[in-house]
């Protein structure tokens, strides 16, 4: 199966929407709470600095992600991003496609450093993926994300240099 990465259009939001609340509801990554409908949707990707989806060669999206400022004035340089791909396109490496992506898009947007401020520990394969493309862990912060469940899990903060 071929996959690119593109840039998103408006006709991808509704797929992308899916995904990206499909991942909200599992709670366990996502620090979201509420899904997006059509209009929140589309107002959340066009307000991003960028927006990337993975595409199969029939141009199903199958993953996504977003592209923002991490902060504002002399922090405004530092970018975050996340990361959604479809339940049943995972283990197809399409997360690893969208990171590296990432990474070439904001240098492009001009960030000096990607950083994710909220990795759930136990996401390991997120956390491994991460590590093998360079991205340092900043440390742990216990109990910082609230699962689905009401239980807590510990976060670690990654950054890495564009």
């Amino acid at each position: 199966m071929e996959i690119k990465i593109r840039e998103y259009k408006e006709t991808d939001v509704p797929y992308m929407i899916k995904i990206w609340n499909e991942v909200v509801e599992e709670g366990v990554a996502f620090p979201q709470e509420e899904n997006l409908d059509e209009k929140t949707g589309s107002d959340f990707f066009s307000s991003q600095t960028y927006c990337g989806v993975a595409e199969d060669e029939n141009g199903k999206v199958l993953g996504l992600y977003i592209l923002h400022p991490n902060n504002v004035g002399r922090c405004g340089h530092i970018s975050n991003a996340s990361y959604a791909v479809s339940g049943e396109s995972r283990g197809l490496h399409i997360g690893e496609k969208l990171v590296k992506d990432s990474l070439v898009q904001g240098k492009i947007k001009g960030f000096k450093i990607l950083q994710f401020n909220a990795v759930v520990e136990s996401n390991i394969h997120a956390r491994h993926l991460y590590e093998r493309l360079g991205f340092k862990m900043l440390g742990t912060i216990p109990n910082g994300f609230r699962f689905k469940d009401g239980s807590y899990g510990n976060i670690c903060p990654y950054y890495h240099t564009l």
